[in-house]
């Protein structure tokens, strides 16, 4: 599913940066990069966390995700804060890089959903001895 994800969002990464270049110049590239690495690396995370715990009970699967996603938002907003606070808006273009994180943000998760879609999950069937008639 990583995979399915990955690829569409690079591709609307790659536009992204290209049109943010054009309309905004390099602080529109940094914008659109920035954004980019941001939402990679916050998704992956998820995916991350998904892999590792697909043999573990599903309590312990649910704490984790919680603590990954708290975590996450916690790394996200110190991460934003530090870019508001050390960069000036004319080296990094506020505008393409809210544009270009959600665009990225939706195709990522347009991707993730249709890659899940597409696996051939084996899901067990009732049994013949089974009490219902």
């Amino acid at each position: 599913m990583w995979r399915g994800a990955l690829i569409p969002s690079v591709v609307v990464t790659i536009l992204a940066a290209v049109i943010s270049w054009f309309a905004s110049g390099t602080s529109g590239l940094f914008g659109a990069l920035l954004a980019s690495f941001t939402v990679l690396i916050f998704f992956s995370v998820s995916m991350l966390v998904a892999k590792f715990t697909k043999d573990v009970n599903p309590i312990a699967t649910m704490a984790l995700a919680m603590f990954s996603y708290f975590t996450k938002l916690f790394f996200m907003a110190l991460f934003l804060i530090a870019v508001t606070r050390l960069t000036s808006p004319e080296s990094v273009d506020r505008r393409a890089f809210g544009v270009s994180a959600l665009a990225i943000a939706f195709t990522w998760l347009g991707g993730e959903v249709r890659a899940f879609l597409r696996l051939r999950l084996q899901l067990p069937l009732p049994g013949e001895g089974s009490d219902r008639k």
